[in-house]
């Protein structure tokens, strides 16, 4: 599969969902005080100048939040349908198309990355990839943040919403990110675990790994 491959049915699925995605998780944060806390402490890591990247950042929700913890952030995201709900529901903050294979910034510029969710569509041998394009982009001791589904089947997801489209949820194994990590050049700082929440609809346990850029 190529590069443009697996973006061009990530956008697909992502445009067609975006309304009813962003009704179903808009509240989503406010239901989970472990992530909200996770989210605090990152924002609490980044101390240099520049931006924090929000890379697929969806309709917005964690970039908004983000904002309101005092980060200077904008989102970044593939979908075009899900940048319009982003621009219209977060008016004050900057929203751009592009895939975080490709950063388009200056080496050593963003303060911060944070990965929500949002490398689980990316299959495993381009990883390596875009770790070292984080960490390119990122300046020297700046964090990055990534959450992800911890396991080893990945999930299909077939005609959510009623809409036509399928897409891979790719799950990961902790140690094995974390080993990814630290060869593209970061050092780990946290590694999070917890257990699903079958209230929201969680069916796999949940992984966060903060790192930061080691040289």
């Amino acid at each position: 599969m190529t590069d443009s491959d697996f973006l061009t049915a990530t956008r697909i699925f992502y445009d067609a969902v975006a309304e009813d995605y962003a009704d179903r998780f808009r509240a989503e944060l406010a239901a989970k005080p472990l992530d909200r806390a996770l989210l605090t402490a990152y924002a609490e890591l980044v101390s240099g100048p520049g931006p924090v990247a929000d890379l697929g950042c969806g309709p917005g929700r964690v970039t908004a939040h983000l904002a309101g913890l005092g980060l200077d952030v904008y989102g970044l995201d593939l979908s075009a349908s899900m940048l319009a709900v982003a621009r219209r529901e977060n008016p004050a903050l900057r929203f751009e198309q592009g895939s975080m294979l490709d950063l388009d910034v200056p080496e050593g510029h963003l303060a911060g990355i944070v990965c929500w969710y949002s490398s689980i569509h990316t299959p495993v041998d381009r990883l390596p990839a875009l770790f070292a394009g984080f960490h390119r982009a990122l300046a020297p001791g700046a964090p990055l943040l990534l959450a992800f589904q911890a396991g080893d089947v990945p999930r299909r997801l077939q005609h959510p919403f009623g809409h036509p489209v399928t897409l891979d949820f790719l799950r990961r194994r902790p140690e094995a990110m974390a080993a990814l990590l630290e060869e593209a050049g970061f050092a780990l700082r946290s590694r999070t675990l917890r257990e699903p929440d079958e209230t929201v609809g969680e069916s796999a346990p949940q992984a966060f790994l903060i790192a930061v850029r080691a040289d």
